[in-house]
């Protein structure tokens, strides 16, 4: 058996370890990093940019309607699925393999294995790969991810009932689609497959969509999902389910009321849990809580010394660049750095039509928690750079503490909402007012206008809108 010994071993080559792998390698550590699958991870192969990608794609149907009503006539678009899976995967393998030379740029060994714990003692840990590497690191970071949830009843074939990576790799558009779940992977791709031509029906639990944003913004999107046709069912659980040669019927139930829906396909999209499982965890008394997350300190440290984790195994939002930031805090904290987590600025971005992005906490959190508040919202039906591009879906919430004024949320939703979320980060990390965001001068004409004009209503001094 091969025997290696290195500095730091990263459990897991996405965006959470490969980002920590690399900067361990350029503060000088001996690191290999093992992933079983792919480098990159799900982000990179079969979730955030393939998701994205296909997004894009599907925006190109709805340009002829906004075309239209300014004067310019399209030709009903052809879609070529096949064309667009080969695109996609290009931009997949372009980023895989830039990852792959910024890790061996930095001396970082990779491995393609399943890593476990064998043992593990303060400063020494000892890890097995496929029966064939024994691996010895002074420290150690968990970062392998997380995997689609599934139900024992819809078991995935990716021919009728799908999960992410099936709908996403489709090379031909579906007539019918029942979506499980309406999330923000539910939701992103049930709009990119509304736009292509297919009948789709959301069907979630809650009483309403996207349960963790600020409701104001979902009810914007709302109004896309039903301008698409895509019919929704809130508050509904499902019953009963056939699975036919070509469909698949269920019979759900809201309010007491039984219905049967049917469609080609299923796409059971109903969140994500930790891989935690099979690392060996209880072999070294590693703890993880009841949902397999693996509990950490404002460090990422777990309760066995040397070993962190970072990205989806530990409890909170699973974002990719959540994952990211912890790889750089790790490895600082590895190296003897100061450096924790924030968690009041991660943002959160889902990419409906129009994009939702938030960071901070939204108005019924701050309320609830019996906080008094100044909210203000700027329409982006009164941006004049919102009206020039034809997209004014939508609007900036900028909450404050009333009395310090500093700004504790902000939530946008809207076109190029994803874009304009990291200054309201960068606002609440650095605990600026809203008297040092009206300060600041934006460029005119840009949608970035709007965070300002929003800082104004809340100030009572509303400019471009009449004050309520």
């Amino acid at each position: 058996m091969q025997e290696k010994k290195v500095d730091v071993a990263v459990l897991g080559a996405g965006p959470g370890g490969y980002v920590s792998a690399i900067r361990l390698g350029q503060k000088g550590l001996s690191t290999m990093i093992v992933d079983k699958a792919f480098i990159g991870g799900t982000c990179l192969n079969t979730g955030c940019i393939p998701s994205k990608s296909l997004i894009h794609a599907a925006s190109f149907v709805s340009v002829s309607t906004h075309a239209k009503s300014i004067g310019i006539t399209f030709d009903t678009p052809t879609i070529d699925m096949k064309s667009i899976q080969t695109w996609k995967q290009g931009i997949v393998s372009r980023l895989t393999k830039g990852v792959e030379g910024l890790l061996k740029g930095n001396h970082v060994d990779v491995v393609n294995g399943h890593a476990s714990f064998i043992s593990s003692d303060t400063d020494h840990h000892e890890l097995l790969v496929d029966e064939t590497t024994k691996i010895i690191a002074k420290h150690v970071v968990i970062a392998t991810g997380s995997t689609a949830r599934t139900l024992p009843e819809f078991p995935v074939d990716q021919t009728t009932i799908l999960d992410s990576t099936g709908l996403l790799n489709l090379e031909t558009i579906p007539q019918s689609l029942i979506i499980l779940g309406g999330g923000y992977i539910g939701l992103e791709l049930g709009i990119v497959y509304a736009k292509l031509g297919t009948a789709v029906t959301i069907v979630e639990t809650m009483p309403r969509l996207l349960s963790a944003m600020d409701p104001d913004t979902v009810a914007v999107v709302s109004k896309t999902l039903r301008r698409l046709g895509v019919v929704v069912h809130c508050n509904t659980v499902v019953k009963n389910h056939t699975k036919h040669s070509t469909s698949i019927s269920l019979e759900i139930q809201t309010d007491q009321k039984n219905q049967t829906i049917e469609a080609e396909k299923l796409f059971v999209s109903i969140g994500r849990k930790p891989n935690t499982e099979g690392l060996g965890l209880d072999k070294i008394d590693l703890n993880t809580d009841e949902h397999g997350f693996i509990p950490v300190n404002e460090t990422l440290q777990t309760n066995k010394p040397g070993i962190y984790a970072i990205g989806d195994v530990t409890s909170g939002p699973m974002l990719a660049h959540r994952a990211s930031n912890q790889g750089e805090i790790v490895a600082d904290v590895i190296c003897g750095d100061t450096s924790a987590i924030d968690p009041r600025v991660i943002p959160a971005v889902v990419f409906t039509d129009p994009e939702i992005s938030s960071v901070g906490m939204t108005e019924s959190e701050l309320k609830e928690a019996g906080c008094s508040v100044l909210v203000g919202k700027f329409p982006f039906a009164a941006s004049g750079r919102a009206m020039s591009v034809n997209n004014t879906d939508g609007f900036v919430k900028v909450i404050a503490d009333s009395e310090t004024k500093a700004i504790l949320g902000v939530h946008i939703v809207g076109a190029h909402a994803s874009e304009m979320i990291a200054e309201a980060g960068l606002v609440i990390e650095m605990g600026a007012t809203l008297e040092d965001i009206v300060g600041t001068v934006h460029a005119h004409p840009s949608l970035s206008e709007a965070f300002v004009e929003a800082a104004h209503v809340a100030l009572g001094q509303a400019l471009h809108i009449m004050a309520k």
